[in-house]
């Protein structure tokens, strides 16, 4: 068994950082519907402006709202406005063909890699 890439959400822009919040990562119904990506699941975030990578847990936020809010102790280190990749994994027994989805300045959906 082996981890393979399932997921991606590729150069999101953080929203909001919300460092009173217990941890996690909120990121809109949407892109959580489109990528794959589920509540709950376990996320490693990889942000592109300053180099931080993390793991944390997925909190859904409101459909639409393009909102993508690093929460707790991760808001010291991904701050509003830098851009991440957001990517969820699977152990599995073969390559798993991953959902990748690619997002404007605003969280839009453009489309899947």
């Amino acid at each position: 068994m082996r981890w393979y890439l399932r997921s991606k959400i590729h150069m999101a822009t953080v929203t909001e950082a919300d460092i009173n919040h217990i941890g996690s990562i909120t990121i809109d119904k949407e892109l959580i519907k489109k990528s794959g990506i589920d509540k709950g699941e376990k996320v490693a975030v990889w942000d592109i402006s300053n180099g931080e990578r993390l793991e944390t847990y997925v909190i859904e936020g409101e459909r639409n709202s393009g909102i993508i809010c690093m929460n707790g102790a991760a808001a010291k280190k991904i701050k509003k406005g830098d851009r991440v990749i957001i990517a969820g994994f699977e152990l599995a027994n073969k390559y798993i063909k991953p959902k990748i989805i690619l997002v404007d300045e605003k969280n839009k959906f453009i489309k899947y890699l």
